[in-house]
């Protein structure tokens, strides 16, 4: 989820672990064919460099299938009024009645792990997954072509975003960042590199100041400067999610408690303060300069100011929270493995937990009705009526 998109992206070697001195966390490896790290090293070293755009050998279109609405699927999108969904061996499926009924591509130029999707209008679309493989459609989901593929580099693209004016990144694993201005036809690279969180007030004063020896005040306040900058400096961490803020505001999740945010459509980037130490898999802005994060063992934060600060949220559960749906009225839902929903109508100060009774594991979701979401995941797409018992809530 996105954990499966982490699977995705966490196995630096498609379905390979990677070994570090830190903890791994496997995640649904069942579900994802791949193993997720919540928290690895940047000890162990990306590759150098990035593979061409098209290696020698085409992959394999994906399959028809006839359940494909059924299968392990990751992330979902508005294309206009129609709902995309991308998941499993290059499965993509679309939906014209807000997610009652669901047809498979017909045309999709891969089997890998498709991990996100955006649109940038009605028509126009990238989905992106493992491989480093990018697709795009121009008729609303329907049919795909590849613009982007590089297996060699085993950096699996875990989310995209779509702007405006033909503006798409795309984000994965060590700090992968690709970019695009004409729609997803061609990509570049660019090295991510945000800067440094800002420093508090006093942050560098040190009990060698308070007795006035000024030069050794001084030489720790480098110290200080240093650590930042390497820290912000992308690190090569695994950047799991990227969402838009608001009018040329980006956030991106990332591993190992990273959060980042962009005032400028990703042209810059500034590392956030984190209250947390595990992986993130989501963002949620909320109304004004609110936003939630939450990610590893039910963890969910609160900001009131575009992440300078944060606030932690009960949420009742430990099950890793990956997804979120925009409400009526400032409400939101986050979905997560084992079935969770997790409800606020309080705009992200408290959340009531909405357990799913079979409790299959979510990686998305978003607002198709009024109290109903279209969520996604190892069982495919269901539609959930929020405040509905779990029984009467799930809905194929």
């Amino acid at each position: 989820m996105n954990p499966v998109r982490c699977a995705v992206h966490a196995s630096r070697k498609p379905g390979v672990a990677i070994p570090g001195p830190k903890s791994l966390f496997v995640l649904a490896s069942g579900l994802i064919g791949a193993l997720v790290v919540a928290g690895v090293s940047t000890a162990v070293a990306a590759p150098a460099v990035a593979a061409p755009a098209v290696a020698a050998t085409s992959p394999l279109p994906a399959e028809p299938a006839r359940l494909a609405a059924q299968g392990l699927l990751i992330a979902i999108a508005a294309a206009g009024g129609r709902l995309v969904a991308v998941g499993d061996h290059g499965i993509i499926v679309f939906s014209d009645d807000r997610g009652a009924s669901w047809t498979q591509a017909a045309a999709v130029p891969t089997q890998a792990l498709l991990t996100g999707v955006c649109f940038l209008d009605a028509q126009h679309g990238v989905a992106v997954g493992h491989d480093e493989v990018i697709v795009t459609s121009a008729d609303a989901g329907r049919t795909w072509k590849r613009t982007h593929y590089a297996p060699q580099a085993q950096r699996p693209l875990l989310d995209v975003w779509c702007g405006t004016r033909g503006q798409a990144i795309a984000v994965g694993a060590y700090s992968t960042y690709l970019t695009s201005a004409d729609s997803g036809a061609s990509w570049h690279e660019i090295p991510f590199a945000p800067a440094p969180p800002p420093r508090a007030p006093g942050a560098a004063v040190t009990h060698a100041a308070r007795e006035g020896k000024a030069h050794e005040a001084a030489a720790h306040a480098d110290t200080v400067d240093d650590g930042a900058a390497q820290e912000g400096g992308g690190g090569g961490y695994h950047l799991n999610r990227i969402v838009a803020g608001g009018a040329s505001r980006l956030y991106i999740a990332g591993e190992a408690g990273h959060l980042y945010r962009s005032d400028d459509d990703g042209a810059t980037w500034l590392t956030l303060a984190s209250p947390y130490e595990g992986s993130f898999f989501g963002v949620a802005p909320l109304a004004g300069e609110g936003l939630l994060a939450f990610g590893l063992r039910g963890h969910l934060y609160r900001s009131t100011d575009a992440g300078s600060t944060w606030s932690k949220i009960d949420t009742g559960t430990v099950a890793l929270l990956d997804g979120a749906a925009q409400l009526a009225a400032g409400g939101i839902a986050i979905v997560g493995f084992s079935g969770v929903v997790l409800v606020s109508r309080d705009g992200g100060q408290t959340f009531a937990l909405q357990q799913q009774a079979d409790r299959a594991g979510f990686s998305a979701a978003m607002t198709v009705g009024d109290e109903v979401i279209a969520a996604v995941g190892e069982d495919g797409a269901k539609l959930i009526v929020l405040g509905a018992p779990a029984a009467r809530g799930e809905a194929r």
